[in-house]
């Protein structure tokens, strides 16, 4: 088989599966509303959940920070990259979520294949909710360390892997929100099992921080667990991007000195770490909190409609609102319907999600209003139909 060969027969096997990922041009991606040709939708696929990505405060600094520091960072944080902007938000944000440290990432899934690739050796165990995020588990498959999976949020079945003999050390790895299915992790069950074997917990939190628990701490915070890593991401709650981890001491400085991703990387314009301290300071106001309060109502008031409608859904209790459908074609034809009626949304089809539970991965945001909620459930009434 020849290159192309290889690579036409992949693709003809996405195609034939109706699993073939496609990219729409939109005018803008974030916020209550998006346009695509000219025709306006409302948006129910935005990570967005606070509706802070065009928070007049937020975009403000971004513009006075790029003024200030330029529009790029020059080089490695280890070179000339790591500036006094970078410094004030790794302690705001060190300060904030209750650890020593925190260090910078460009992205969420730079920071977990960065702590993976960095901490595991060959002796090691990875033990993952099998429903972890790709970059968990891809960086957990590439490491030399052993990797074991248990049933989703099943803190039973860790404790029974994590009793099996390891030569090194075992992390566990879970997610504190789950992007697909929008639930949450028993993080205290999982972090009692973690430390029963001296194991330690990493959580990625990229759902929860910003949206949940005490001025959006999130997860974590909320359920009274302080994780030896956290990691938290600035493209949904915070309405920007990039990333952070939250460690020791020790451990930071471990990082720094063997954290490839983190090394051999440009770092994240001064004037993106300017926005994201504007972010973090609106989260933390009142307005952050009247916004998640906003989004709280918005989500129980979507949960009750769509409890009378014939539709599969999960536990959820955040912004992330599946409904699942299972078949790939039948998740493809409900979101087609949707947008007819004006709603974006978007279906998620296997290999994202398991076989058999292809869905519209719906997401609310407290820039909704509550009619653009009834409006879905109304809309996901006629499909239905």
């Amino acid at each position: 088989m020849t290159w192309q060969q290889r690579i036409n027969s992949a693709l003809e096997e996405r195609r034939a599966a109706d699993a073939f990922r496609v990219r729409r041009v939109v005018e803008n991606g974030a916020g209550r509303f998006l346009t695509r040709e000219d025709r306006q939708f409302c948006n129910f696929s935005s990570n967005d959940y606070l509706g802070l990505s065009q928070h007049p405060a937020i975009v403000r600094a971004w513009q006075d920070g790029a003024a200030r520091f330029g529009v790029g960072s020059g080089g490695s944080g280890h070179v000339s990259g790591y500036t006094t902007a970078h410094r004030a938000l790794e302690e705001a944000l060190a300060d904030w979520l209750g650890y020593p440290r925190a260090l910078l990432f460009i992205s969420g899934f730079a920071a977990n294949q960065a702590v993976i690739a960095a901490l595991m050796g060959k002796d090691d165990r990875i033990v993952a909710d099998r429903l972890s995020h790709a970059s968990l588990l891809e960086a957990a498959n590439l490491s030399p360390a052993q990797l074991r999976r248990f049933a989703h949020n099943d803190a039973g079945q860790l404790s029974t892997l994590l009793d099996k003999p390891c030569a090194g050390q075992q992390l566990v790895v879970t997610e504190g929100v789950f992007s697909m299915d929008g639930d949450s992790a028993p993080l205290r069950a999982l972090h009692d099992a973690a430390k029963q074997q001296n194991g330690w917990l990493l959580v990625d939190d990229a759902h929860g921080i910003g949206v949940m628990g005490d001025e959006g701490r999130g997860s974590a915070h909320q359920q009274n667990v302080k994780p030896e890593l956290l990691v938290v991401t600035f493209g949904k709650g915070f309405g920007v991007s990039g990333a952070a981890v939250l460690c020791s001491d020790p451990v930071a400085d471990y990082l720094l000195q063997f954290a490839r991703h983190l090394i051999y990387s440009t770092s994240m314009p001064p004037a993106q770490a300017v926005a994201l301290s504007a972010s973090m300071a609106v989260i933390r106001s009142e307005e952050g909190a009247e916004r998640r309060q906003r989004l709280a109502e918005h989500i129980h008031r979507f949960r009750q409609g769509l409890g009378a409608l014939p539709f599969q859904s999960t536990d959820s209790l955040s912004a992330i609102q599946p409904v699942i459908v299972g078949e790939n074609s039948r998740a493809l034809a409900l979101a087609q319907a949707l947008r007819e009626r004006g709603m974006w949304v978007t279906a998620i089809r296997p290999p994202t999600v398991p076989p058999g539970t292809a869905r519209l991965r719906l997401t609310l945001t407290a820039a909704h209003k509550a009619q653009d909620i009834d409006a879905l459930l109304e809309a996901l009434h006629v499909a239905s139909q």
